[in-house]
């Protein structure tokens, strides 16, 4: 017998697919071809310069330019609620250092295949978001898409090692919350430097140059990159070396909190 709930999954699953043929095939709504009016602009400006317009992003990337420079507070302000929302959770279920310590789990880990298979992938996965994050001003991608994937590392060696084997290489918590606190500070530091010579807030051009021996970065836009690169990688990294303490450990906390109420 089918329960109730497969059914209803079922028929809204087949309902939602065969709509999607029918209005596919029938053309009901087809997609935008034309390109609008500021579309345009953002497609036009965030690279070249046209007639009396010179401030531009310097980047071939628009949605980069889009992302730091036209919106870039937006971008600065999602980062910082990140950043408060890591916090907020470490906060509320942090567990004292010593407590750790006390209780330290002797975990051996997956098989050697999979140890070997995670140290080769780690560094990939390293090598590419790294990539991702520092070009994102010149192809798709950027800090957040690059801070993610850098996250992917950690997490494997975590389910094939342990999360001991990361502290005992100097990877803490503690220490990937200090590098994503100095690399936020670090990216307000990038939005202020322009105000403070005079220029706008955040601004880009020509406050922060184009190019570098001669290898375009698109002013600020690198920087903000690989500054949210860190802070997005270490940020998710900090979370998931807390989640993976022992629940061991959480329930001794809590009986030591009831006992000295009682």
């Amino acid at each position: 017998m089918i329960s109730l709930r497969i059914l209803v999954f079922l028929i809204m699953f087949s309902s939602i697919i065969f709509s999607s043929i029918i209005l596919t095939i029938l053309d009901i709504f087809p997609p935008q071809k034309d390109v609008r009016p500021l579309g345009k602009y953002y497609l036009n400006y965030s690279y070249f310069e046209h007639g009396n317009i010179t401030r531009t992003a310097k980047s071939p990337e628009a949605v980069t330019a889009i992302v730091w420079d036209y919106r870039g507070l937006d971008t600065l302000f999602e980062t910082t609620v990140f950043f408060l929302a890591v916090m907020g959770g470490l906060t509320l279920f942090r567990v004292e250092k010593a407590d750790l310590s006390k209780t330290r789990i002797k975990y051996i880990g997956m098989t050697m295949i999979v140890k070997q298979a995670t140290k080769i992938l780690a560094v990939l996965i390293i090598a590419v978001s790294a990539s991702i994050a520092l070009h994102g001003h010149l192809t798709p991608g950027g800090g957040f898409q690059g801070g993610t994937a850098l996250a992917i590392a950690p997490l494997l060696v975590l389910a094939a090692y342990s999360k001991y084997i990361l502290e005992e290489h100097g990877l803490t918590y503690l220490k990937a919350i200090l590098i994503r606190s100095i690399s936020l500070s670090m990216i307000w530091i990038v939005v202020l430097m322009p105000a403070l010579n005079g220029y706008n807030l955040m601004q880009n051009q020509p406050f922060y140059p184009g190019e570098i021996f001669n290898q375009l970065i698109s002013g600020s836009l690198f920087f903000y990159n690989l500054l949210e690169y860190l802070a997005i990688g270490m940020g998710f990294t900090a979370v998931f070396l807390y989640l993976s303490i022992p629940e061991k450990i959480y329930l001794e906390e809590l009986r030591s909190i009831e006992s000295e109420k009682g």
